[in-house]
């Protein structure tokens, strides 16, 4: 039986668990849940120090200007907030910040903070030692300094709360806060910098001694399961008490409502194996949108890679038929568009009829065994 999310935010909320991972996909309602949990505390007037969270709302701070009418430097702004103040001009990470986003993206990408910390500037090296200034970079390594950014002032608070006594602390401004909420800090990492980042993630969360709780939600299954795995690593107990980690997914029906499945935390997430079943239920609802092909590929760009095949194209070759013909329908109805509408448009009967067959045959003649059947 479905509820709203303000249910499921009120579920997360009566949790006595010190760190709850969620995985959902895009366009489940992972940041709407962000928001609704903020909700729940806005009912007391000091819900601004009860939970500090991470999400798309949050790399709303940062915004550039391009400065298109004089053709000068683009500058990443910063816009005027407490918590960027206090881990920038009073706790002066700014290296640490820089150090962290070179080693999730590149050491020749420099970023650059004025002096008043009001907005940021990017340099590349090249291999001659050449520096090219004043450079645009990529919306998903800009995505990567924000999180960097917060992760420092993630990394502040913890250890400011991990000292018992009050009065014995830097500062105060975080004494009650109860939640850190982080949605989705992944974006544009290759695997290799992904993991780097969730097991730093895990490894500053498990340094908490307060009663700070974690909330973590993701689309990303190889970060879901990374993540699941440093938690219960090694039996680790958090404070000496027992296991307080629990991990979900986040499901939403077809009647609007969502589910909050609790996961065994000793399981790997079998993330093709789910995907392949959200693609039988879609089919048989005759519910296909643009982005189940994303999906789709999605398995035969795993599937390829484990068997050992350069391009997943040549996993369509024993499917009778005209194998370019599908490779071209999947990369034609396969987005990285931004705008969910795309990625919900219905489709035409023939798209609907290719991805059914493709996705049966990739099951018999891959013999995938998918729960149910």
């Amino acid at each position: 039986m479905g509820n709203t999310l303000n249910k499921i935010a009120q579920e997360l909320k009566n949790s006595s668990k010190k760190v709850q991972l969620i995985f959902a996909f895009n366009g489940t309602g992972k940041t709407r849940l962000s928001m609704e949990f903020k909700k729940l505390l806005s009912d007391d007037e000091q819900s601004k120090s009860k939970m500090i969270y991470y999400n798309a709302y949050t790399e709303d701070l940062f915004s550039w200007d391009n400065d298109l009418e004089n053709n000068l430097e683009p500058k990443l702004n910063i816009q005027t907030n407490g918590f960027t103040d206090w881990i920038l001009k009073d706790q002066g990470k700014e290296r640490e910040i820089i150090n962290k986003f070179q080693k999730y993206t590149s050491e020749k990408l420099s970023p650059k903070f004025n002096e008043d910390y009001s907005n940021i500037t990017f340099s590349y090296t090249k291999g001659n030692d050449e520096s090219i200034e004043n450079i645009k970079i990529s919306k998903g390594e800009e995505s990567n300094l924000i999180w960097c950014v917060f992760y420092s002032l993630f990394d502040e608070i913890i250890s400011v709360l991990n000292i018992p006594e009050k009065e014995e602390r830097e500062t105060n401004e975080f004494d009650d806060l109860e939640y850190i909420f982080i949605d989705d800090p992944v974006s544009s990492l290759d695997e290799n910098h992904l993991i780097e980042l969730a097991v730093d993630l895990a490894e500053l969360i498990k340094s908490s001694e307060s009663d700070l709780k974690f909330i973590i939600t993701t689309h990303n299954a190889l970060f879901y399961n990374i993540l699941a795995n440093e938690f219960n690593n090694r039996g680790r107990n958090y404070k000496g008490k027992k296991k307080e980690f629990q991990k979900y997914r986040l499901e939403k029906n077809e009647d609007g409502l969502y589910e909050l499945k609790k996961q065994n935390n000793d399981s790997p997430f079998s993330y093709h194996l789910y995907i392949l079943k959200e693609l039988k239920k879609a089919i048989e609802a005759d519910k296909i949108k643009k982005y189940h092909f994303n999906l789709l590929r999605q398995i035969l760009e795993k599937l390829s890679t484990f068997l050992g095949y350069g391009s997943w194209k040549r996993l369509l070759e024993p499917i009778e038929g005209d194998t370019d013909a599908y490779y071209n329908r999947i990369i034609n109805l396969y987005s990285h568009s931004k705008h969910s509408m795309d990625e919900v448009a219905e489709l035409r009967d023939g798209d609907k009829r290719v991805l059914k067959r493709l996705l049966e045959d990739i099951i018999e003649i891959y013999k995938f065994k998918v729960e149910g059947e």
